[in-house]
């Protein structure tokens, strides 16, 4: 497989993560694996402090997605896609009076989309069933505590998505990726 990635395959993985989701409660195997799993490890930090254990969990999973993106994706076709979008972002900026000429730079602008999702979606393929295992294993863990709040206001999910994009912004700059 090229580091081009295949739609194909990242459909297939993402209903085979809906697939799963779905049957989280009504298939015991899916739920006990996961659980045997993760309750010993992401539990047993989460258990030791759960605003320090939930970060490290959140750093472990955005270091593994980070370099996962890293070194499956094509990243110098990706560097010099941004590139050139860049390029296209400032010829725009010249033009802002004239609107057919930012149309046929939108245009072009247009052409990068579907070459661009088709080399950063390839991660996906990776990570796509373990994503979905931890959340709904976190949704388990989380019920089990339902007034909990982390800093008092933030549900687990929103401290997750906060805490993901600030460790994915930093992992990006320290690995390159693009």
């Amino acid at each position: 497989m090229d580091k081009q990635g295949s739609f194909k395959l990242i459909f297939l993985v993402m209903i085979l993560s809906i697939l799963i989701a779905s049957l989280w409660d009504s298939v015991p195997i899916i739920k006990d694996s996961v659980h045997a799993i993760l309750d010993p490890s992401a539990g047993l930090l989460l258990n030791w402090n759960i605003t320090l254990g939930m970060t490290i969990i959140i750093l472990i999973i955005n270091l593994i997605t980070t370099i996962l993106q890293k070194y499956t994706t094509d990243q110098k076709t990706l560097k010099e896609l941004k590139d050139e979008q860049k390029i296209l972002q400032e010829e725009m900026k010249k033009y802002k009076e004239n609107p057919s000429k930012i149309m046929e730079l939108q245009k072009k602008q247009m052409e990068f989309l579907p070459k661009t999702m088709k080399l950063t979606m390839r991660p996906i393929i990776f990570t796509g069933v373990p994503f979905v295992l931890f959340f709904r294993w976190f949704m388990d863990y989380f019920a089990l505590t339902p007034n909990f709040k982390f800093f008092g206001f933030l549900s687990w999910f929103w401290f997750y998505l906060i805490g993901s994009i600030i460790f994915s912004s930093i992992l990006r700059k320290v690995f390159k990726v693009y």
